[in-house]
């Protein structure tokens, strides 16, 4: 069976204008997405993942390349593209606060041109398949966050897109209601059989768990695209350890320049003023000598432990470094 290609870039760029020089937010990126498949886009804030979903949402045209979604080119052939998508943003208001819930999914149904028969059918069948039935009458402004985003996807599945772009779709959710969504986009995927979903991401677990095929992107390039297994699989010959020290203040620069070292991430925790590497080696004999550089910073070391390849790791092989914007973990994380 020969699955089709729903999704396509060619040497697509995209640069904006900058107080000295242009900034690239994409350059010459070239991926294909198939039918049916959940595709992942990972990489830190400001890689260039939401330059590249607005593209292919035609909300932004690309500098040069080209582009297909549905078959249909997002430059010249808008309309078409817009028939069969749909966009998730993480923190995005969901619709207007003074209307309840069941109101604004209502609104949005008749934008999309559905019958009063075909809203009132597909309205019911989202409030209960995203579990928030009970919150149907109450107004926007009042949900809590996780149920906004309940909202914001049952707005988006409104007119049974056929590929779905998720931007960052559990951005500041709490762990259970990011778990009850990713579950949904799942099966959502699977119930359609059709149904192609791309999904930007720098939350690692989340795409291991999701996706069948991943592309790591970073300063708008593309490093790596394969699945999440055969890409952890290509780690094994290295050494992986997580090491974590009491303080938050120490430096770890020396990492970036001892041979042998492939790279390095580190997190930072302010309650417990604690700093965990994890740190990526060739030989397993070069970790003793990171631990005398550590201790001679007179660092207590709390423990040091074997870790397994995960999806992060990959990009610190690749770029040598973590992500950034996961260095520091936040006070009321």
């Amino acid at each position: 069976m020969v699955l089709q290609v729903t999704v396509e870039t060619k040497e697509l760029s995209r640069t904006f204008k900058g107080q000295d020089k242009p900034v690239v937010a994409l350059d010459k990126v070239t991926i294909s997405i198939e039918e049916g498949e959940i595709f992942g886009l990972l990489g830190p804030n400001g890689a260039g993942k939401t330059t590249l979903i607005k593209i292919l949402t035609t909300l932004l045209l690309p500098t040069s390349g080209e582009a297909y979604v549905g078959g249909f080119n997002v430059a010249n052939e808008s309309n078409e593209v817009r028939k069969v998508i749909s966009l998730v943003s993480g923190g995005e208001t969901p619709g207007y606060g003074i209307l309840t819930s069941r109101e604004n999914l209502w609104f949005f149904s008749q934008l999309h041109g559905l019958s009063s028969s075909a809203a009132k059918e597909k309205i019911n069948r989202l409030f209960k398949d995203l579990k928030f039935e009970e919150y149907a009458n109450t107004r926007m402004s009042k949900l809590s966050t996780g149920y906004k985003q309940r909202l914001n996807f049952a707005r988006g599945l409104l007119n049974d897109p056929r590929i779905l772009f998720l931007d960052e779709p559990t951005l500041g959710l709490d762990v259970l209601t990011s778990k009850k969504l990713r579950g949904y986009i799942v099966d959502w995927a699977k119930r359609e059989k059709k149904g192609t979903v791309l999904l930007t991401t720098h939350y690692m677990a989340e795409a291991d768990e999701m996706c069948d095929r991943v592309a790591i992107i970073d300063h708008g390039r593309i490093l790596v695209c394969d699945s999440p297994l055969r890409l952890k699989e290509k780690l094994r010959e290295n050494i992986i350890m997580r090491v974590e020290v009491s303080s938050v203040q120490a430096d770890f620069g020396f990492l970036e320049k001892m041979a042998g070292v492939v790279g390095s991430s580190q997190t930072r925790s302010i309650q417990t003023d604690t700093t965990t590497l994890k740190i990526m080696v060739r030989e397993e004999r070069i970790f003793s000598e990171i631990l005398s550089k550590l201790e001679q910073q007179k660092l207590k070391i709390l423990s040091v432990n074997k870790a397994e390849p995960t999806l992060e790791d990959v990009y610190i092989s690749l770029c040598g470094r973590g992500f950034e914007d996961q260095a520091e973990e936040k006070a009321d994380a």
